[in-house]
């Protein structure tokens, strides 16, 4: 597969990326080598290779699900300018 300059100015103007005739030349050779880098890619033999996410096996380190700061409502609403019935009270704001 080759892409043409025509195409380059296509995909140029698809993604509303200014570029001039210079600059259109330049690359479709470029992009001729990555489709061809791409190709050969396609031609590898994976049969029996099974997907991978990532090189290196990583494991999650979890950690314990435990609350660690509850059950401390009367001295956060401590430090609360105003409080009504264990909430933090705030001005009404109406438009």
């Amino acid at each position: 597969m080759s892409v043409s300059t025509e195409q380059v100015r296509h995909i140029a103007k698809l993604a509303r990326i200014a570029m001039s005739d210079e600059e259109i030349e330049r690359l479709a050779p470029e992009l001729n080598n990555i489709l061809g880098w791409v190709e050969q890619l396609g031609e590898v033999n994976t049969d029996g290779v099974e997907p991978l996410t990532a090189v290196i096996d990583q494991n999650l380190r979890l950690r314990a699900d435990v609350v660690t700061d509850g059950n401390i409502r009367d001295e956060i609403l401590a430090n609360a300018p105003e409080a009504q019935h264990g909430f933090f009270a705030v001005p009404k704001v109406i438009e």
